[in-house]
């Protein structure tokens, strides 16, 4: 059985990117750019008569720009993923976060070199990202609508079990995130009970600028302390510690009192930050009183970690699959048998706040 193409909709003003990012999509073989715009006026007329998946959409554009343009596509086309491509300044990551709180997917990074070399870098980062979004298009898995349906998986299913909230009451919340993250984490952390008081510690893949401004945003969202990590830095009840772009986060203890470690080991999982190396710090400091939510995202980071945090005692959630843009992470830590609730996205905060004793 022939599966079609992921159909992608390129829109930037220059022809020099259209060119090599069309080149790029198109040789992967199960992409293919089926149409180009130059700003968002041509590409709102393109969506009207083309068949779409993806729109990959630049943010500076003359007559009608990304963010401009971005609220009208969801809202007409709500089926249709959109992955913004952004600038790595700090002007840049300010306009990418903005447009992932408007509902864009993911962003990629604008090549920062002039030349083939910038293309070259950028070419694994967006033929992944569009992959894996776009085979969640509910085009592609019969919906019309926003989410795709949720296929049976028996074996996904028979790995569950409930968890005990009287059981050992959790001391620290670790949570993994990646592709479709920064709307995932909004959603659990404005949705915690503030009686949660025990320290949160997250990776959320990002590059550096970007986990500065996303704390600030998930700290506006949640009502929270959320603060970007720095090195020794403590871990405080109740404060939302987030992984700086290009570090891994340790937790560490110091006399008993636990506090953070950045480093700059080499990456996993292709990641730094990565999930896996915060996770297993978790579990050696907090065995039986870890508990990890695993939300969106591409590829198996996590699931490693999440090894680690079961065989000390410690409890897994994953979000299930027809919430998450991408079930790469949370499906590997699901389909490994590490899960103890595989949970929609609106259900992860109230059963994160039962176990911790808080009121919902």
């Amino acid at each position: 059985m022939t599966v079609s193409p992921i159909r992608v909709l390129l829109v930037d003003d220059s022809a020099v990117v259209r060119g090599a990012i069309g080149r790029m999509l198109d040789a992967a073989g199960d992409i293919k750019v089926v149409t180009t715009a130059t700003n968002g006026r041509q590409a709102l007329e393109a969506l009207k008569h083309t068949v779409v998946d993806v729109v990959l959409l630049d943010v500076e554009m003359p007559e009608m720009d990304g963010i401009t343009v971005l609220p009208l596509i969801l809202e007409r086309h709500p089926g249709v993923r959109v992955v913004m491509q952004s600038s790595l300044t700090q002007e840049g990551a300010a306009i990418t976060m903005q447009a992932l709180a408007l509902g864009a997917t993911d962003f990629i990074a604008k090549p920062t070199a002039k030349g083939t070399t910038g293309l070259a870098a950028m070419e694994q980062e967006v033929i992944g990202k569009v992959r894996a979004i776009g085979r969640m298009s509910p085009r592609r898995n019969g919906s019309h609508g926003s989410t795709p349906p949720t296929p049976a998986r028996p074996a996904v299913e028979r790995t569950r079990s409930i968890l005990n909230v009287e059981g050992t009451r959790p001391q620290c919340l670790a949570i993994a995130a990646s592709t479709g993250g920064p709307n995932a984490l909004a959603e659990v952390l404005s949705h915690l009970s503030k009686d949660v008081m025990v320290p949160i510690v997250i990776t959320q893949h990002m590059p550096p600028v970007f986990t500065g401004l996303l704390a600030q945003r998930l700290g506006r969202d949640s009502g929270r302390d959320c603060v970007e990590a720095k090195q020794g830095m403590p871990l405080v009840p109740g404060r939302v510690h987030l992984a700086p772009g290009d570090f891994h986060m340790l937790v560490a203890t110091h006399e008993g009192a636990p506090f953070l470690r950045l480093t700059q080991t080499e990456p996993e999982n292709h990641c730094r930050p990565a999930a896996d190396p915060m996770l297993r710090s978790v579990a050696s400091v907090y065995g039986a009183g870890a508990l990890v939510a695993v939300l969106t995202g591409m590829g198996e980071d996590g699931r490693r970690g999440c090894e680690a945090i079961r065989e000390r005692g410690g409890r897994v959630i994953a979000q299930d699959e027809a919430t998450s843009v991408v079930w790469g992470m949370p499906g590997a830590v699901a389909q490994a048998g590490l899960a103890d609730l595989v949970l929609p996205i609106t259900e992860i905060a109230p059963r994160i706040t039962a176990m911790c004793g808080g009121a919902a």
